[in-house]
């Protein structure tokens, strides 16, 4: 799996003029799913990151994580973190087809959930206008394929 976190003051994600998700304080995940990814796999990852120690403390240091601050998730699938960028035109075979990355993306929010975090959403293949108010800026970046 990839993502694109970025610490936001608030976010929300707009399908067909409607708001389909919308948050305060907290995480933007822009979640991408890959071909050999497991629910294991989401589960760890979905722990990292609502554990990631990024918001500042009383010394300004980043130092609290989301559960210290009150925060929320906005997850929005994106498919194009798997872009294949040899070409001018990207192309997008790396990424894991529907039947496998629907499930791990709602199996990413359900363990948020489990542990007790609201979590709004995109629709996974929709058109959506994602909308960020981006705190610092913080963005990480989170490859489960990558060493280190």
């Amino acid at each position: 799996m990839k993502a694109v976190v970025t610490r936001v003051a608030s976010a929300s994600v707009t399908i067909e003029g409607k708001i389909n998700g919308e948050i305060g304080r907290g995480f933007l995940v822009l979640l991408g799913v890959g071909p050999n990814d497991t629910e294991e796999v989401a589960v760890k990852l979905a722990e990292k990151i609502c554990n990631l120690r990024v918001f500042e403390d009383e010394n300004g240091k980043m130092n609290r994580n989301l559960e210290q601050v009150e925060g929320s998730l906005l997850v929005v699938s994106q498919f194009t973190l798997y872009a294949d960028t040899s070409s001018r035109r990207p192309g997008f075979s790396g990424a894991a087809k529907p039947e496998l990355a629907i499930p791990l993306y709602e199996r990413f929010m359900a363990h948020c959930r489990e542990r007790g975090f609201t979590v709004a959403h995109g629709e996974f293949g929709a058109d959506m206008q994602v909308d960020s108010r981006n705190d610092g800026p913080v963005t990480i970046l989170f490859d489960t394929e990558a060493k280190g």
